[in-house]
C-alpha cells in the first residue's frame, strides 16, 4: 500500500504541476454559480431545480469527464515520453502497482473535485430554495427535494408478442408475404397490437392496475402522486384535452375522483391523489375517462406511474454523486489503458473516439432496429441492404450492450425530478461500471503496460 500511495501522491503532484486541479476547480465553481444566473427559471419549483440540478450536474459531469480523460492519458504517456517512468520502473515496485497507483490518484482527485462541486450545488440549492414563494417551497419539499419511489402497471410484452404472432398467422393465411419482408410485416403488426394497449378511444374508460409491492407497508396515510403522459394525433383548438381520473375500487377501497382536467399532450403531468386508495394487497386501481372527440395514447413505458416518498434529498443526492463517480472510474481506466501502449496525442484521440461512440449510440440503435446501415424508407417500410451489414450490425449490437451497462443509470434526471436513487442502483452501478467495465479495461491496461519495453519507447538515434 505504501508503494501505491507513493504513486498516488506523484499523480496529485502532476495534477498540480499541470495546474489541472486548480483550473478544473475554478471551472466547476464557475458553472455551479454562473449557470443559474445566466439561465433564468420560470419561478416554479420544478423550473428552479431543472436549471440548478440538471444543467449544473451535467456541466460538472462533462468537465470532470474531459479532465479525467486528459489527465489519465497524460500522466502515464507523458511520464514514459519524458523518461520519468524509466526511473520509477527500476525501483522495487511492480508495473501493476504503478498503473493502479495512477488510477487511485486520478480517482482521489475526482473525489475531491466532485465533493467540492456537490457541496456547492447543495448549498446553492438550499439558499435559492429559501427565496421561492411559500407555495413553491411546499412543492419543492414534497415533490422535488425528496427521494421518491415509483410503481408502474405490469408489462404486457408477452401479451403483445402472443397477439402479434396470432395476427401474423392470420395474415399469412390470406396474403402471401415474401420471406425477406416477413420481419418488417411482423414489426408493423406488433406496432398495431401495441397501439391497442395504449389507446383510449373517445368516450371510453381505460383501467390500470398497479401493484405497490412492499411499499404498501409504509404508505398508509401518506399522499401519493400520479405522473402521466399522453399523445394525440389530432390537435384541439385550446391545445389541451379534458379527462376525468378516478382511483380506487367501490366497496373495497377508499375512492378518489378528480374534476375534469384539461391537460396538454406530449408532456408530463403530475398531481396528488388521496392516501389509502390501495387495497389490502397493495394494489392501486386507476381509471381514466376520455371525454374528447379524439383518441389519446398513453405510452406503455411512461404513460402512467405512481410516485411516493421514500426518503430525504440529502442522502439521495450523495447516492447520485456516487453513480457519477463510478462513471469517472470508467473514464480513468479508459485513458490509462490507452496510454499504456500509445503516445499522449494518440491515446487521447482513441479515448475521445471511444467516448464518441456513447453519443452515437442512438444512431447505432436505429441501425440495429432497421437491420441495415443502408437507406431506410420509413413511409414505404422498405430498406436497402449492404454487404457490411453482416459484420456491422452484430458489432453495433455488442457495442450497445456494453454502453447500456453504464448508461442504464440516470442520476441527474432522477435528482431533478425527485426520484429515488436507491442503494441497489448504486451497488449495481459499482458492480457494472467499476467492477466489470473499469476492471476489464484495467486488466487490459496493466497487461499491456507490464509487457511494454520502456527503454525503447523513445526509439534510437
Amino acid at each position: 500500500m505504501q508503494r501505491l500511495f507513493a504513486i498516488t501522491w506523484l499523480t496529485w503532484k502532476a495534477a498540480f504541476r499541470f495546474k489541472l486541479f486548480l483550473v478544473v476547480a475554478v471551472l466547476l465553481l464557475a458553472s455551479v454559480i454562473g449557470l443559474p444566473v445566466l439561465i433564468k427559471d420560470d419561478g416554479t419549483a420544478r423550473g428552479f431545480t431543472q436549471i440548478l440540478l440538471t444543467y449544473t450536474l451535467s456541466t460538472v459531469t462533462g468537465l470532470l469527464g474531459l479532465s479525467t480523460l486528459w489527465l489519465a492519458c497524460g500522466t502515464l504517456a507523458r511520464d514514459i515520453e519524458e523518461c520519468q517512468m524509466q526511473m520509477v520502473a527500476v525501483k522495487p515496485i511492480a508495473r501493476w502497482q504503478i498503473w493502479l497507483g495512477k488510477w487511485l490518484g486520478i480517482m482521489s482527485l475526482n473525489a475531491a473535485l466532485l465533493a467540492l462541486a456537490g457541496l456547492s450545488i447543495y448549498g446553492l440549492l438550499q439558499w435559492r430554495a429559501s427565496r421561492l414563494p411559500a407555495d413553491q417551497q411546499s412543492v419543492l419539499r414534497n415533490e422535488v427535494l425528496v427521494a421518491r419511489g415509483s410503481a408502474k402497471p405490469p408489462g404486457v410484452d408477452k401479451e403483445i408478442d402472443s397477439a402479434t404472432e396470432q395476427a401474423l398467422k392470420e395474415r399469412l393465411k390470406n396474403t402471401r408475404v415474401d420471406r425477406a419482408d416477413l420481419t418488417e410485416v411482423r414489426k408493423q403488426i406488433r406496432e398495431q397490437v401495441k397501439a391497442d394497449y395504449q389507446l383510449v378511444p373517445p368516450a371510453y374508460t381505460k383501467r390500470w392496475v398497479i401493484d405497490l409491492g412492499l411499499a404498501k407497508n409504509y404508505l398508509r396515510d401518506r399522499p401519493l402522486y400520479l405522473r402521466i403522459k399522453f399523445n394525440s394525433a389530432d390537435k384541439s383548438p385550446s391545445g389541451t384535452f379534458g379527462g376525468v381520473w378516478a382511483v380506487g375500487v367501490p366497496q373495497k377501497t377508499a375512492l378518489w375522483r378528480s374534476d375534469i382536467m384539461s391537460l396538454a399532450p406530449d408532456t408530463f403531468h403530475e398531481f396528488p391523489i388521496d392516501p389509502n386508495l390501495f387495497d389490502e394487497n397493495g394494489v392501486l386501481t386507476v381509471q381514466f375517462f376520455n371525454g374528447n372527440d379524439t383518441a389519446l395514447l398513453f405510452p406503455l413505458d411512461e404513460g402512467i406511474e405512481v410516485l411516493y416518498r421514500e426518503g430525504g434529498f440529502g442522502l439521495n443526492f450523495v447516492r447520485g454523486l456516487g453513480i457519477i463517480f463510478c462513471w469517472m472510474s470508467l473514464l480513468a481506466a479508459l485513458g490509462l489503458a490507452s496510454a499504456s501502449f500509445l503516445s499522449f496525442p494518440v491515446a487521447a484521440f482513441c479515448a475521445i473516439g471511444a467516448l464518441t461512440l456513447v453519443f452515437a449510440s442512438g444512431t447505432m440503435a436505429n441501425a440495429v432496429s432497421e437491420g441495415t446501415i443502408a437507406n431506410y424508407d420509413a413511409e414505404k417500410g422498405t430498406k436497402g441492404s449492404s454487404p457490411a451489414d453482416v459484420v456491422v450490425i452484430p458489432t453495433f449490437r455488442a457495442v450497445l450492450k456494453l454502453i447500456s451497462l453504464a448508461r442504464d443509470f440516470s442520476p441527474i434526471d432522477s435528482l431533478s425530478t425527485g426520484r429515488s436513487v436507491t442503494w441497489e442502483q448504486l451497488g449495481l452501478a459499482f458492480a457494472q461500471v467499476v467492477g466489470l467495465l473499469s476492471g476489464s479495461l484495467s486488466a487490459f491496461g496493466i497487461f499491456v503496460f507490464s509487457r511494454r519495453e520502456l527503454a525503447t519507447a523513445q526509439g534510437t538515434q
